[in-house]
């Protein structure tokens, strides 16, 4: 099936063709072979399947398509003189068999998954065309539980396989995300502008060299290389907004290149809550059990980056130098738990960033690959706190026993008033080092520097007192050597890797001393410094010529964060420079398969048992006292922790029509040191981690129509379930500090016009309104509808 558009005039002496390749269900199609018969001219389709052919002469030609699982396409075109045809071109699947064997490629994806590291990769294409965000991408992949305060913009935090916090840690491009800052994360950054996620499960490849204990995400932003354009806006439940746009130009002559991208988003989350959790405190003391909307909740965040130079050129495949910008404002609802709520609390963040991204393989000899990324960033945060009522569920003052409002204690919502400025400056370098010694030998080396230099200052301080103000710093240089291997003709694969950490902290507190009987300003002045190593082995066996077995192990290391060290106002959290660094023995051992029943039926399924045995894990401190009015609590090492379970994952296809996924994840995280130093037993000892959800299902349904209304039409439809077994926020398994159970079911629509540049999408999240719960109880939204339009401009 072939789509012509109207020709467009140029100037010039010849003609040009061009177009994007699509498959049946209105996916493009990249790695297509375009070739102009009896030419040497053609060329081959990029990741988002456009393809462009120059210098052709006036007349009529034929051009035909042709890719590996796909029919041959013949398709006759007649170009006028100086004119730029665009066409559409759309493949029928086909199965090339030899004999019984069926011939298949693996896609890059697929790469990464047979690479022995127990690691998922979601792909973004479709999900970008819905009203979702990216961390409900996350949330409904296997072993991942995506943990929030709210809705929209609220704090998160995630745990892999019973490892949580910043035991995973969050990469742009294999750049820590802390580097962006607040404004820039996976809250704010749509699935529009991404290429794939890779969540790497306990064991983490050398190349992302961070202190990564429990796992890494890592956020593969667009790399596009054809001309285009493509922008979408969504508005929904709760007066949410979600706009977004990206872009690419690249001059085919000299390689210089272009690419920009941005979103805003928005809204109110003024969604309802209501249960055991929501609650007024009357005069007399009683609760008063409500249903209200949450009222202190908005958040807006806008951003944007750029980046120009040269790709695919002699001197280098990529060099940019980009600018990343972007700001945001967050209404703080209530503090770690929901008991009280905040009026008039907000956080403000602004971050500007300078990176320089370097690239080139065969460098100076064949097989040397080299990698360089440095990054600048300027991050401004003011954390505004200086209502000094009490309120209630409603929105109003609460009234004590003598019928006049009641004042907060400690003069603020949390705490005493603040309008905290908080300045960042933070520097990180990456660079790799990769040569390929033959096919199936390589060594990789990697090093990573960061470096945070932190100043505070809060002006409703007085002026002695912030002339006290102290400085932190924190500087972190990790190192990572591997060795990879291919045997067998690849069906064993082997990476050996070691990583070195040191980590420095200083912390100075300016203070008072008496000298000679006179008041004069000292430095009470703390430091850290501390090394140590790791390393590991991620290994993968095809046993069978449909079955892999995957294992991977690693000790690993986690330094403790800034905010952990220092606190964060903003989070309620309060600072802790003894903390230690956490260490962690982890294993992993799964199978991954597939098989087709014929031509119409696809299985694939992977299973993995894991083990995380961790000493000195970093948690924060669990307070059982949820009515508590200063809700501030810092991180500590909890000690010996053991966590085991398994996960499973099932995709099955019919045709190119349907698909189902199904993955569900079982893990027992307890606390695993019998005695205190004193010898006196644990009273939580052996018991389950509070505050873990522990058993998660999750699962999608897709069905693709084509031709629907129109010719080259395309209708998605979309079903998805998730259920989250009841847990416990507190140690004391009491109904109080109990969870319940969830069953979330969403569904949604998307219609892709006949020339695949216009697609409208509906959603309905939480469809029957069921309570859905997360970090320390906290509700999260209930029913929403959205709608999404999404629209792209190719060759331009």
């Amino acid at each position: 099936m072939i789509c012509f558009s109207a020709s467009v005039k140029a100037q010039g002496q010849k003609c040009s063709i061009s177009g994007v390749a699509y498959n049946s269900q209105g996916e493009t199609l990249p790695g297509i072979m375009v070739l102009l018969q009896d030419s040497s001219l053609g060329a081959v389709t990029d990741m988002n399947g456009f393809f462009s052919i120059n210098g052709l002469s006036a007349g009529t030609h034929s051009i035909y398509l042709s890719g590996l699982g796909y029919q041959r396409k013949d398709v006759p075109v007649k170009v006028a003189p100086q004119d730029k045809m665009e066409i559409i071109v759309i493949l029928e699947e086909s199965e090339e068999e030899l004999g019984e064997v069926v011939v298949e490629g693996k896609t890059f994806e697929k790469e990464i998954e047979e690479s022995g590291f127990a690691v998922n990769v979601i792909e973004t294409k479709k999900a970008s065309l819905q009203s979702l965000q990216t961390n409900d991408l996350l949330n409904r992949t296997a072993g991942i539980r995506v943990r929030q305060n709210g809705g929209l913009g609220s704090a998160v935090n995630y745990n892999l396989n019973g490892m949580s916090g910043n035991s995973v840690r969050i990469f742009i491009d294999g750049i820590p995300i802390s580097t962006y800052g607040a404004s820039f994360s996976l809250n704010s950054i749509p699935p529009a502008l991404i290429e794939r996620i890779e969540v790497y499960k306990g064991v983490i490849p050398a190349h992302l060299s961070d202190d990564a204990l429990g796992g890494a995400i890592n956020v593969i932003l667009k790399q596009d290389m054809s001309n285009n354009l493509t922008a979408s806006v969504s508005y929904g439940s709760f007066n949410t907004l979600q706009a977004n746009f990206s872009s690419m130009y690249r001059n085919e002559k000299n390689g210089f290149t272009v690419r920009a991208s941005g979103f805003h988003n928005y809204s109110d989350n003024n969604y309802e809550v209501w249960g055991k959790f929501v609650r007024n405190i009357l005069p007399n003391g009683r609760y008063e059990y409500v249903r209200t909307r949450r009222f202190n909740d908005a958040y807006r965040s806008t951003g944007g980056q750029i980046q120009l130079g040269f790709t695919n050129v002699k001197w280098a495949d990529q060099f940019l130098i980009g600018f990343n910008g972007s700001n945001d404002y967050n209404e703080i609802q209530h503090g770690n738990y929901m008991t009280i709520p905040y009026k008039g609390r907000f956080t403000t963040s602004q971050s500007n960033v300078l990176n320089l991204n370097y690239n080139k393989k065969d460098f100076m000899v064949k097989g040397l690959e080299v990698t360089f990324t440095g990054m600048h960033s300027d991050r401004h945060e003011v954390v505004n706190d200086t209502v000094r009522w009490n309120y209630n569920w409603f929105g109003e003052k609460s009234i004590g026993l003598n019928g006049t409002p009641i004042l907060r204690s400690g003069g603020a919502q949390q705490g005493a008033p603040t309008i905290n400025h908080i300045d960042r400056k933070v520097t990180t370098f990456r660079s790799g080092l990769n040569y390929d010694i033959n096919d199936n030998h390589r060594v990789v080396f990697n090093h990573m520097y960061y470096t945070i230099d932190r100043r505070e200052q809060d002006l409703m301080k007085t002026e002695l007192e912030r002339s006290f103000i102290g400085t932190r710093d924190l500087t972190k240089n990790i190192s990572a050597v591997a060795y990879e291997m291919n045997a067998f003709n690849s069906r064993l694969k082997t990476n050996l890797f070691t990583k070195f950490y040191q980590q420095q902290i200083e912390r100075m507190n300016p203070i008072l001393l008496r000298q000679n009987g006179e008041q004069i300003r000292g430095e009470d002045t703390a430091k850290s410094k501390r090394n140590t190593t790791g390393y590991g082995l991620a290994t993968s066996l095809n046993v069978l010529p449909k079955l892999m077995l995957i294992v991977s192990a690693e000790k690993a290391v986690r330094m403790p964060s800034e905010n952990e060290i220092f606190g964060s106002p903003g989070d309620n959290i309060i600072e802790n420079i003894s903390l230690r660094p956490e260490i962690s023995n982890n294993l992993n051992v799964g199978f991954r398969g597939g098989f087709l029943y014929n031509s119409d039926h696809k299985f694939d399924f992977y299973v993995s048992g894991f083990l995380r045995d961790t000493k000195d894990k970093i948690v924060q401190r669990i307070n059982p006292r949820m009515n508590d009015a200063i809700q501030t609590d810092p991180f500590e090492n909890l000690g010996l922790v053991k966590s085991k379970g398994f996960e499973a994952e099932l995709k099955y296809e019919m045709g190119r029509n349907l698909n189902v996924f199904l993955n569900f994840s079982r893990f027992n995280t307890v606390f695993n040191q019998q005695y205190d130093p004193n010898g006196k037993e644990y009273t939580y000892y052996n018991q389950q981690l509070p505050n873990e959800p522990f058993f998660t299902v999750n699962n999608m349904v897709q069905y693709t129509l084509n031709d629907f209304i129109q010719t080259q039409s395309t209708v998605i439809l979309n079903y998805n379930f998730g259920f989250v077994d009841r847990f416990y926020t507190s140690w004391m398994e009491i109904d109080e500090f109990r969870t319940p159970r969830q069953f979330i079911q969403d569904i949604g629509i998307s219609y892709m016009f006949p020339n695949k540049k216009f697609v409208i999408s509906a959603d309905a999240r939480n469809i029957f309104d069921r309570q859905a719960y997360d970090n320390f109880a906290v509700q999260k939204p209930g029913r929403a509808f959205y709608l999404k339009l999404n629209y792209t401009i190719n060759n331009f």
